[in-house]
């Protein structure tokens, strides 16, 4: 409903061009609000403990977050700009944990499935180009690529699967700006793909709690991906 509103707005000004010098300055700034959707790409190993059991992580559904960054944007040329975008992104994430090999009517429902709350307040330094394409009349589609730089604070150290507190992710995204008479608004899709191996494989605190450690040994990978719906106002 707001993009087609949004589209509205700018047909109906289509004879007269809203900030038109807008992208000639060299430098600009502005914020951005959003939510995102947050998931970990689990790879098990199909470890079997003494006791047969054979325990495989998955995260079923994912619930939205809220994200909200500063923006400071660098004109190169006509179509390529570099952008910072330091901001922090709020999350949660739900991991379940399934016995293959349990008896589904075990009297004992800990042996059968498990859940971890994995919440996560990530501080995030994108450094991103931005490919946009020709201006038409209100409206400017776009691309973006590059880096982040995650950091976890939220100091969530749950005693089943443990993460890593940094991250790098690759990043790609596609928007459009949209001229309005006093801003920019800039609706932006983004996926991001974790490059590090999170899951914390040494683990001496659970050396005495096989029951625990056995959640450690059944997965090899624990990958961030993440999907961000951003707003910006330039």
């Amino acid at each position: 409903m707001i993009f087609s509103v949004l589209a509205v707005l700018a047909q109906d000004n289509d004879m007269v061009l809203n900030r038109p010098y807008a992208d000639q300055k060299k430098l600009h700034f502005g914020f951005s609000v959003g939510m995102n959707f947050q998931d970990l790409n689990i790879t098990n190993n199909g470890f079997v403990t003494e006791d047969g059991e054979a325990w495989f992580a998955d995260i079923p559904k994912h619930s939205p977050g809220f994200s909200v960054t500063v923006l400071a944007d660098w004109r190169i040329s006509k179509h390529f700009n570099f952008r910072l975008s330091p901001g922090m992104y709020f999350g949660n994430k739900v991991v379940k944990f399934v016995n293959a090999n349990a008896d589904p009517e075990a009297p004992e429902p800990s042996r059968v499935m498990q859940s971890q709350n994995v919440k996560a307040t990530y501080v995030v330094l994108p450094a991103e180009i931005k490919f946009s394409a020709l201006r038409y009349r209100n409206m400017r589609p776009y691309f973006t690529g590059g880096v982040m730089g995650v950091y976890d604070v939220s100091k969530n150290h749950p005693d089943q699967l443990r993460l890593k507190d940094f991250d790098v992710m690759l990043t790609l995204g596609l928007g459009c700006d949209i001229y309005l008479p006093f801003f920019k608004l800039c609706p932006e899709l983004k996926f991001c793909f974790g490059l590090r191996n999170l899951v914390e494989k040494n683990r001496p605190d659970l050396e005495d709690n096989p029951e625990m450690l056995r959640f450690t040994q059944s997965v090899d990978k624990v990958k961030n991906n993440m999907v961000v719906l951003t707003f910006y106002f330039e």
